[in-house]
């Protein structure tokens, strides 16, 4: 970050009007080259304690964004835009009812491909993914007569339900298993986001490759060179979903987590 304040400090003493910032894209580095208007950057460089807001101005000029969500009755016209560029093949990082998690269209390959490599993670581990409701999981996995029952029970909510994937699932998406794990959080902003959208999104945490878990006050600051768009939806749990696989009609307790799992002991 301090980095990043010299160049736009450069610039402004150089009376240039393009600034130049390094962006890491997994394990790539590129140069961007912003052309943005020095007396927008000095109204909030040249004041103390303003320096992320000064930096959101330069990730702006390079089209990255952050946008204010209210998690409890997101505003219409910002989840249309959102889902827009999630269309036109943009990246995201959201609120859940667990943590922030990093996302895209599930239909966009090279989006999936981009967040493997910012968590520096193999294809072997795919990511879950969020549906809207029950009627968009039966379309993406095969669901029995017990899944139904259980998952109508417990969602939306804190869980990743594991099933055996459709046709629609990618196979970048799938474990060599043919399975996926599939969310329907209790997070109005995420789900606002599917149902917009009218495909599922994918969903893993939004961590940096050392593991560490990024919050509302962090993400944008970690992520903002590497996603398109950070929707600030306010503060999440911070704690992960509970994983159950229900294929068959024996259900499997795979890591205990916010959601309660006391039904299937």
């Amino acid at each position: 970050m301090k980095e990043l304040v010299e160049l736009i400090a450069k610039s402004l003493v150089d009376n240039s009007d393009k600034v130049q910032v390094s962006q890491l894209d997994g394990e790539q580095t590129s140069i961007l080259e912003l052309k943005v208007a020095p007396e927008d950057i000095g109204k909030v460089i040249g004041k103390q304690g303003r320096t992320a807001q000064a930096i959101r101005v330069i990730l702006g000029a390079a089209g990255m964004k952050l946008i204010n969500v209210n998690p409890e009755n997101p505003q219409p016209r910002l989840i249309r835009r959102v889902s827009e560029a999630l269309k036109d093949g943009a990246t995201i990082a959201y609120p859940t009812d667990t943590y922030y998690g990093m996302g895209c269209d599930i239909a966009n390959k090279k989006g999936i491909e981009k967040i493997y490599r910012i968590k520096r993670r193999t294809q072997k581990k795919p990511f879950s993914f969020i549906c809207a409701d029950l009627k968009n999981i039966s379309q993406y996995a095969k669901v029995s007569n017990y899944a139904y029952k259980t998952m109508k029970r417990l969602l939306p909510g804190p869980y990743t339900f594991v099933l055996e994937g459709s046709k629609l699932v990618p196979k970048m998406v799938l474990t060599a298993q043919k399975t996926a794990g599939i969310r329907v959080p209790n997070h109005p902003i995420c789900l606002s986001l599917v149902k917009q959208l009218g495909r599922p999104i994918i969903s893993t945490s939004a961590t940096l490759p050392n593991g560490e878990i990024l919050s509302q006050s962090t993400i944008f600051d970690a992520l903002g060179t590497r996603i398109d768009i950070v929707i600030d939806g306010g503060p999440v749990p911070g704690r992960p979903s509970s994983v159950v696989s229900l294929i068959g009609d024996v259900p499997e307790v795979i890591r205990v987590g916010l959601g309660d799992i006391t039904i299937f002991e």
